[in-house]
């Protein structure tokens, strides 16, 4: 086991997460027996010395997996993107809770099986009442533009990329600055649950550059109604990186990014109240805690972390 993954074992591991019950497990099993005989059972547990996942399963949490090059890996019966050493990625939206089934198929039949069970997490919950109506629901005339706006931000986080750079060059934070919005928080205003936060605020003074976290390929450069200038990376195997609120930006959609690559500026535009970069991170549909991304994918973040 390399000291990276007895790292993560010793730190993020406790009460054994992946274990589960109740009638997800029941529906997990099914599947298992289905694959029988040529099954190869493994309990996702931190003893297990061969295991091929490190990061965290937790809600907002990423692992990254290693199979043989050739072989076909599904969760939950849906088929994960491999780059070409054979790792993927399982990302955990705020509120997964259930288990999921990994399945490593190789090329002799056998399967390898993996139950995984994101460790739950504690979020913060804001109430505030007596809010004037149009601070809590927008006006109607822009309801068509958040309709296209929502609608083009889907289509840039459709994955593109097989290849990634991710593994050799790590995910920087794009700008520093203290965090004054952390992710999985929410509002609840005048008794209405609001859209939980899913990204990271980070206050920077307005024209603080803003440096791509990773290599990848421009999907989105747009000013949106929420979110005013935004810019949105696809850095491959379905993660991509959302930078909101820009000044200005410095790229276009198709451009390629490197590592270090000025994007942007920090700044204040659409719906927000100072200036401040607003960094999201999503695996496909599951939105994460851009924190633990960078903690799983860099080193020495992860190092720090201990």
């Amino acid at each position: 086991m390399s000291s990276r993954t007895e790292l993560f074992h010793r730190k993020f591991r406790r009460n054994n997460p992946y274990v589960t019950q109740g009638r997800n497990l029941a529906a997990i099993v099914m599947r298992i027996l289905a694959v029988l005989p040529t099954l190869t059972m493994w309990t996702v547990t931190a003893a297990k010395a061969d295991l091929p996942l490190t990061g965290q399963a937790v809600q907002g949490g990423l692992l990254i997996g290693t199979a043989p090059m050739t072989s076909h890996v599904t969760l939950d019966g849906e088929q994960l993107e491999t780059d070409g050493a054979g790792r993927f990625l399982i990302g955990f939206h705020r509120d997964d809770s259930q288990a999921q089934l990994l399945q490593i198929q190789s090329d002799d039949g056998s399967t390898q099986a993996h139950i995984i069970t994101p460790e739950a997490r504690d979020w913060d919950i804001q109430r505030i009442d007596g809010l004037a109506q149009k601070y809590v629901t927008p006006p109607a005339k822009t309801l068509a533009r958040i309709t296209s706006d929502r609608d083009a931000v889907q289509k840039a986080r459709q994955p593109t990329l097989r290849s990634t750079q991710l593994f050799e060059t790590g995910f920087r934070w794009p700008v520093s600055g203290p965090v004054t919005g952390v992710y999985g928080s929410q509002r609840i205003l005048n008794g209405t649950p609001r859209q939980p936060h899913y990204g990271i605020d980070i206050a920077a003074p307005k024209g603080t550059n803003v440096i791509v976290s990773a290599p990848g390929i421009v999907t989105m450069a747009m000013d949106l109604y929420y979110t005013g200038w935004t810019v949105i990376i696809d850095h491959g195997l379905g993660l991509s990186s959302t930078y909101s609120h820009l000044d200005g930006v410095s790229v276009q959609a198709g451009d390629t990014v490197l590592k270090d690559a000025v994007i942007g500026v920090v700044g204040s535009t659409g719906r927000s109240t100072g200036a401040h970069l607003d960094w999201r991170v999503n695996l496909g549909t599951k939105r994460l805690d851009p924190k633990i991304v960078a903690q799983v994918l860099n080193a020495d973040e992860l190092q720090k972390a201990e």
